[in-house]
């Protein structure tokens, strides 16, 4: 069992005043079968008689005395057992994925931490543990203070995808430290975050590697805004939220992305990003466990850039402050990635040669990274002028692809064969359905099948209908919307 709080489900958990603009620190008692763990998002926890709730032995006791937004506050209970893998870290797992999950992290948390704490001030947290949620958690992972929820889906049994965990760690400072004071201005969490997350993968593994991840970042927001269109107000960073609609219907790539390309324009116009890196310091300093708005940040950031306030640097022509918030559509300025091309190069080199009269030259990826085949997959599903021949040509060229593990080269694998409707590979594609069931993973594969063939929007039905018991319910409306489901 366990809980998912943002944005505003934990009303339904506990009575609370369920908005981020309030912030309070919280207990819990927790009284759980015999044989069952219980987990919170609290930096105290105490079982049994330790807790002093009355000398029973199969309770719990949760505290977390740094203030946070109720969707924050987290719960998990279940068969668990636990891994330490740095002096304030451990991973918490059911006993068939302990090993797993400790080898995939051991080597990495302490030291995301810890260049997060240099970039941007103290961890505030004490603790930080991981939770391996089940294959049913609906997103990559769920930051909430001292436990991080995150998909299994990230234990690729190489590190590769380990950026999920430095995103929910850079959220111990934006989002979870600086909060957006309500979700119209959701960009201020994971904007910043996005950028906090890309500072501390330059730092670790250097700026091509960090600008190819970012280029795929680009990539998935080109994709939404292809499929949602452009001027489409949900493409907005700052979303217009009527009364009565949940704030998660407009959860998309934008707040994200375009939050990302608009906090490097701000480091733009400072010129250093060691300079920027300094303003989020205090940024960070000044805003703690305060819950703010966009023009809270914009006064803040002329007042430690006084020569900037000066210069109308809001209102210049095509990057009004005003523009970015408010208009829909693709980011005014997007940062110099060009540090990248040394390793995206290869990938759209061998993109560019998957044609037919190429077919027996096509390169060896033996010695890719992860990011470059899925640049490399980015690259191929734009294109129109495949056949469903090649693409199965491709697969059983790369089998690296095709039979791939990786959650995310999975995705891209899954849109590529549905759009060139590769018959024989959709029982894969179906199998990816079952498996697990991550919106980011889930509803575009959705979407791609109900585009396709009458083959693949009947593998769409037919895959939903045999798991939809097993998609978590928010998941399970927004498939049952792209598939014409109304009951």
């Amino acid at each position: 069992m366990y809980t998912q709080g943002q944005a505003v489900m934990n009303r339904s958990f506990f009575p609370c005043q369920d908005t981020p603009a309030v912030k309070a620190p919280y207990s819990a008692n927790v009284k759980v079968p015999e044989g069952y763990t219980a987990v919170m998002s609290a930096s105290e926890r105490t079982f049994g008689k330790k807790a002093n709730l009355k000398g029973q032995t199969d309770n719990y006791y949760f505290s977390l005395s740094q203030h946070v937004p109720s969707y924050l506050v987290a719960l998990a209970v279940g068969d668990l057992v636990a891994a330490d893998i740095s002096p304030r870290s451990c991973v918490w797992a059911e006993p068939c994925m302990l090993e797993a999950a400790k080898a995939e992290f051991k080597e990495d948390v302490e030291k995301f931490l810890s260049a997060g704490e240099r970039l941007f001030g103290p961890y505030e947290w004490v603790r930080y543990d991981l939770l391996i949620m089940p294959p049913s958690f609906p997103f990559g992972g769920m930051e909430n203070p001292c436990l991080t929820f995150v998909t299994p889906c990230i234990i690729a049994g190489d590190r590769s995808l380990t950026d999920v965990v430095i995103h929910e760690i850079s959220h111990s400072w934006f989002g979870n430290l600086v909060t957006n004071a309500n979700w119209s201005e959701f960009w201020l969490n994971e904007g910043f975050t996005m950028f906090a997350q890309r500072r501390i993968m330059e730092k670790l593994y250097g700026r091509p590697a960090m600008c190819l991840e970012a280029t795929t970042g680009q990539a998935l927001l080109r994709q939404h805004m292809t499929n949602a269109g452009m001027d489409h107000p949900l493409n907005k960073l700052r979303v217009v939220i009527e009364p009565g609609v949940d704030p998660d219907d407009t959860y998309n790539e934008t707040p994200y992305e375009k939050g990302f390309a608009f906090v490097c324009y701000l480091q733009s116009l400072v010129g250093d990003v060691e300079k920027f890196d300094n303003f989020l310091k205090a940024y960070v300093d000044r805003f703690k466990f305060k819950s703010i708005v966009a023009e809270d940040l914009f006064d803040f950031y002329f007042e430690y850039f006084p020569h900037l306030k000066g210069n109308d640097v809001t209102e210049r022509e095509g990057y009004e402050f005003s523009t970015w918030l408010n208009t829909p559509g693709w980011p005014p300025y997007l940062p110099d990635l060009s540090d990248g091309r040394v390793l995206m190069d290869p990938p759209e080199a061998l993109a560019r040669s998957i044609t037919e009269k190429d077919a027996e030259n096509w390169d060896d990826l033996d010695s890719w990274t992860v990011y470059q085949v899925l640049h490399f997959l980015d690259t191929l599903v734009e294109r129109d002028d495949l056949s469903a021949m090649l693409v199965s040509r491709l697969g059983s060229k790369y089998p690296q692809i095709s039979n791939s593990k990786n959650c995310e080269i999975r995705l891209r694998w899954c849109k590529l064969v549905i759009k060139y409707d590769v018959h024989s590979t959709f029982p894969d594609v179906s199998l990816f359905l079952e498996v697990q069931g991550k919106q980011k993973y889930t509803l575009p594969v959705y979407r791609a099948l109900m585009k396709g063939s009458e083959g693949a929007k009947r593998t769409a039905l037919q895959v939903f209908a045999d798991t939809q018991d097993k998609l978590h319910v928010s998941v399970r409306n927004y498939v049952k919307e792209i598939l014409g489901i109304t009951n």
